[in-house]
């Protein structure tokens, strides 16, 4: 799941479109899930696994390096 932080809903339409997402994308404008997660800017990502543990990266992730974040929480 994307979450879209600043800008409008116009921007993140465009956003996604652009880049060819395909998976489900959320308006966090009042940043209440950045904050749970103590995210403070961008790019960032939060893998949570199905027990609800975080596992955070404040950073470009690699093709490689998501896939192996992906097949780390399917292992779980």
């Amino acid at each position: 799941m994307g979450v879209a932080w600043a800008g409008s809903p116009q921007s993140y339409e465009s956003f996604i479109n652009k880049h060819g997402l395909t998976f489900i994308n959320i308006d966090d404008s009042d940043g209440d899930i950045y904050s749970h997660f103590g995210i403070t800017g961008q790019p960032a990502w939060a893998f949570i696994s199905q027990s609800g543990e975080a596992q955070l990266a404040f950073r470009v992730l690699s093709e490689k390096e998501l896939d192996e974040q992906i097949d780390k929480l399917r292992s779980r």
